[in-house]
């Protein structure tokens, strides 16, 4: 009988331990490109029918703007902009909505999660003759991943923001999620 006897060199280690570190990195560079942006998914779910307003453009703005939240009051409670009004979606009415507007040449911001609900808001006020119509680009979201202020329903500054659901969650990079 013959025995043979092979001795592993650390080199041999080497090369089964940089397969598997390349493995991970590609599936780790897979896992980091393959998500979409807030701007695939705007166009993916918007016409684009409403001009869009940056955060940027919006905190510059001055309190002259009409805010309108589009989305469900659970998530308008939890945190929403400063003196914007809520309007929801599900249950949104035109008419009540546009009896709280002064004239329809108000500059008006409609908001949701990231800019999908918000925009079939904006599109409907554009329909009922309102022209100074735009929507936040990026939503609450967007807002808060850019460090800008929330309010809670007692209208003190939080950190907590409404998530939506877990799908939608992972747009918001700052800030405490909820989801009741």
């Amino acid at each position: 009988m013959i025995r043979l006897t092979y001795t592993v060199t650390p080199l041999e280690l080497q090369i089964p331990f940089r397969n598997l570190l390349a493995m991970l990195l590609l599936f780790l560079n897979v896992n980091v490109y393959g998500q979409e942006t807030i701007s695939e998914i705007l166009k993916q779910y918007n016409d684009q029918s409403v001009p869009y307003i940056s955060t940027e453009e919006l905190s510059k703005l001055d309190s002259e703007v009409i805010l309108l939240d589009a989305r469900e009051f659970k998530e308008f409670n939890v945190s929403h902009l400063k003196n914007a009004i809520h309007v929801g979606y599900d249950d949104f009415n035109l008419d009540k909505t546009t009896a709280q507007l002064a004239k329809k040449t108000s500059q008006i911001v409609v908001y949701c999660s990231v800019g999908v609900r918000s925009e079939d808001i904006a599109e409907k006020l554009k329909n009922a003759g309102f022209n100074n119509v735009y929507n936040l680009y990026g939503g609450i979201f967007e807002w808060k991943n850019n460090g800008l202020p929330v309010y809670n329903s007692k209208n003190y500054e939080t950190d907590r923001v409404h998530a939506y659901s877990k799908k939608w969650g992972k747009w918001l990079l700052k800030g405490t999620k909820v989801y009741e």
